[in-house]
């Protein structure tokens, strides 16, 4: 691995019957800036155009964008143009015992605040539960450093549960999905923060996105891709964890794991308790009583999308994207209706 450069453009699309007339909408769809990636381009089309559209800043860090559309219609698309540079994560020599971390977080009065204790509670998707306790509880023998039972954890997950696209609604429990087994990628990431924070150590919700290779000679289909989600625990013996730099990441769809990123090849989009603080789109609407939604997602790299640059690497010189200014981003295409993708393509757009 090494430093990669994507461009990702994650579009969604609503057909209402009959027209909306009024809509206010919320979308968490900037990716943000973190020790393993930097934001270098970023663009929002919204069609038909808001009355009013502004960013602001969200407890958490992330960038979200309220627009409000107040005259009637029948198709909302939202378009999210993002180019990114992530690098891999580094290593992570964290070997405090994960009791140690349990007990830093027991409520005492008096103690300093320290901004990882909100995320040891239960929220709506990641509820307090036993079966979840039980569950992780296989993973937190006594003396275990927490990174390698949040690690054990994550591959217990990835090994034990079945990914069905079609398995699960985004209102579907983890509760029901870790009864189940099965699930897609947002239910593991539920029941693997249910289940640290059932050991008392903090975890959140990881939104974002993953370069997924197509098959050999295959071309890379665009759209084709989906949101991801994944994990990140607390270890706060990492250097510079009180700034904000001890969070682990861990993917239990995939079993990959890194300090800051599970790898250059993800892209984080925002952080929060579970998926209902950062769902890409929600909004509220006046009409339109009934819908369709289409999501499509494509990340490329972006030394694919400018075939003219010379390979990074074959000349000792800057790397080659820097070599020649970046191009425009390309004028949206024509309004043509998106295929209807399979439903985990669409669930990361249905805010609860």
């Amino acid at each position: 691995g090494g430093l990669m450069e994507l461009r990702i453009t994650h579009e969604t699309r609503y057909d209402y019957s009959p027209a909306v007339e009024t809509a206010q909408h919320m979308a968490h769809l900037r990716p943000i800036d973190t020790a393993c990636q930097r934001l270098l381009r970023h663009r929002l089309d919204i069609f038909p155009a808001p009355a009013q559209c502004t960013e602001t800043p969200d407890v958490y860090g992330n960038v979200r964008t309220f627009f409000s559309l107040q005259a009637p219609h029948t198709v909302l698309r939202v378009v999210a143009t993002s180019e990114v540079a992530t690098r891999p994560p580094a290593p992570a020599s964290s070997t405090i015992a994960w009791e140690a971390v349990r007990e830093r977080y027991r409520y005492r009065a008096g103690a300093p605040w320290d901004e990882a204790a909100e995320f040891i509670f239960a929220s709506y998707h990641a509820p307090r539960h036993e079966a979840f306790a039980a569950y992780a509880r296989a993973s937190f023998p006594p003396g275990r450093p927490l990174i390698d039972a949040a690690r054990d954890l994550m591959t217990r997950i990835h090994t034990d549960f079945t990914y069905e696209s079609q398995s699960t609604e985004v209102n579907t429990p983890a509760l029901e999905a870790l009864e189940q087994r099965r699930g897609v990628c947002q239910d593991f990431a539920h029941i693997m923060i249910a289940g640290l924070r059932a050991m008392g150590v903090p975890a959140r919700y990881v939104s974002g996105y993953l370069l997924t290779e197509p098959p050999p000679g295959q071309p890379r289909l665009i759209g084709s891709d989906a949101s991801h989600a994944w994990v990140s625990v607390y270890l706060p013996d990492l250097p510079g964890a009180p700034d904000g730099r001890g969070w682990y990441d861990l993917d239990p769809t995939n079993d990959r794991s890194g300090w800051g990123s599970p790898g250059e090849d993800y892209v984080t989009l925002a952080l929060g308790r579970d998926y209902s603080d950062i769902s890409p789109m929600r909004g509220v609407i006046h009409g339109g009583a009934r819908h369709t939604l289409s999501v499509a997602v494509t990340v490329q790299p972006l030394q694919e999308l400018l075939p003219d640059l010379a390979p990074a690497g074959t000349e000792a010189q800057e790397p080659a994207a820097s070599l020649t200014p970046m191009r425009p981003l390309p004028p949206l295409e024509p309004l043509t209706p998106l295929s209807e993708l399979p439903d985990d393509h669409q669930r990361q757009t249905q805010g609860s």
